[in-house]
């Protein structure tokens, strides 16, 4: 892989999958030891787990109801 005139080079799909980077991502860079790490920006962040998020909303299998759930997590009886 090689560095454009422009700076850009471009990461492997694989990798750009497994760590939400889409088009438009902002990345922050980090000097690392003995090279430099790309990562996804604190924003950018923010916008994958709402992704995550909506992917799980409704995805729950308990049968208990809202009020059910907050007795079991309070101690509540």
């Amino acid at each position: 892989m090689k560095l454009t005139s422009k700076g850009q080079v471009t990461i492997p799909q694989a990798l750009r999958k497994k760590f939400g980077l889409l088009p438009k991502t902002e990345v922050a860079f980090e000097e690392a030891d003995g090279g430099v790490l790309i990562k996804p920006a604190a924003a950018s962040r923010r916008r994958q787990a709402e992704r995550w998020l909506k992917r799980a909303r409704g995805s729950a299998t308990a049968k208990l109801t809202t009020d059910e759930i907050m007795c079991l997590t309070r101690g509540e009886e």
